[in-house]
């Protein structure tokens, strides 16, 4: 009788290139046929985007796996820029079909909503986590400080344009050439010093960070399994997204939601969930170092690469997307970016904390629901 461990089967499953570390995301991978079956039977728009945005969860979870495996093979620096620039792939292509679509709200929507979830969903799930049975949680409060500083300043980025279109237009609808510059102006200073902080990071106080240690033996996964893993998770996170993106329409008018809240809570939570569930697991292995990175670098990220990018890429597609944010947004950035800056600011955390954020998140989302559309 032979090893079961060692039959075509298993071995199919060890060679297969959408497979995660995660088994409860190898289970979701059951949404990724579903949804191609539910799109060529042209079934109801509900069903298609609820089976699409289940397809991408685990799909973003083997992007972050496979990026993760070429930074450990391409050494600290290359392998901090890659981070840097794939760390939110799926958000971005998200965004950029929904761009293509002339869903600009819903981008919008959905980069502030990422930034939000990261600061309260994810962290506030990480530290209540982590705290259960502890009575506090260490961490960096280096790493804390220089990350609140740069989201700091997105909040900053975000206002000025609103106040800009508020004192000069007296609206925050009005989406002229002058508000148009001043986001691609904004948008490029935030790009210039997100490079910049990378530079700080990875060379001129690398030792603050520990960017230059050494890594912990070499991952499990091949080089060239790793870059096929890459190509098909992001070639099927292309194709479930546009599914997504085309049936925004339909969903939001059947449930009765308006895009801002579709933007900030559905689409946000599709492009985090598998990514940042590692976050819940390093902090319930009391590595709160390892989770505030996660969550907090992820939303500087959004704020200062992932934002700014799509304003770029809005121009090159005919559909120039402004910084203009709606109020609730940036007032919710500025609290989430705030109440965070008050929990880590002693390099402690504790259950409690986590579930303050987790109440500031659903009060929020309670806030956006009701928004009229």
């Amino acid at each position: 009788m032979s090893d079961a461990r060692g039959g075509p089967l298993a071995r199919l499953w060890r060679n297969f290139p959408l497979k995660t570390q995660a088994v409860w995301l190898n289970l979701v991978l059951a949404a990724v046929p579903a949804a191609f079956a539910l799109h060529f039977a042209h079934a109801d728009p509900l069903l298609i985007f609820l089976f699409a945005a289940l397809a991408i969860i685990p799909l973003a979870g083997v992007l972050g796996e496979a990026t993760e495996t070429l930074s450990a093979y391409s050494g600290p620096v290359i392998g901090g820029l890659l981070n840097a620039t794939m760390g939110n792939a799926t958000e971005l292509i998200l965004a950029f079909f929904a761009l293509r679509a002339g869903h600009v709200e819903v981008v919008k929507a959905s980069l502030s909503g990422s930034i939000i979830g990261n600061l309260l969903l994810v962290l506030g799930v990480s530290v209540l986590a982590g705290g259960i049975g502890r009575e506090k949680q260490q961490f960096s409060r280096t790493a804390a400080g220089a990350n609140s500083s740069m989201l700091f300043l997105a909040v900053a980025a975000l206002v000025m344009p609103a106040v800009y279109d508020l004192s000069i237009h007296e609206s925050l609808k009005y989406q002229g050439l002058d508000v148009q510059t001043l986001s691609l102006w904004t948008a490029g200073v935030l790009m210039a010093i997100y490079g910049l902080s990378f530079l700080f990071t990875l060379k001129t106080h690398k030792s603050l960070f520990g960017a230059g240690e050494a890594r912990a033996g070499k991952p499990e996964q091949s080089r060239r399994a790793a870059l096929l893993s890459l190509a098909l998770a992001t070639v099927l996170i292309a194709f479930f997204s546009e599914m997504l993106v085309d049936e925004i329409g339909a969903v939001t008018r059947q449930l009765g939601m308006t895009e801002l809240f579709v933007g900030v809570i559905v689409v946000a939570i599709v492009g985090n969930a598998a990514e940042h569930s590692t976050a819940v697991v390093m902090a319930r292995r009391n590595q709160m170092d390892l989770a505030m990175t996660i969550a907090v670098g992820s939303s500087t990220q959004i704020a200062l690469f992932v934002a700014p990018l799509l304003v770029f890429l809005s121009w090159g597609l005919g559909k120039p997307m402004s910084l203009v944010f709606h109020p609730l947004e940036i007032a919710s950035i500025a609290l989430s970016v705030l109440i965070v800056e008050m929990i880590s600011s002693d390099g402690e955390t504790n259950w409690f904390e986590g579930a303050q954020l987790l109440a500031l998140y659903l009060i929020l989302g309670a806030a956006f629901y009701f928004v009229p559309g």
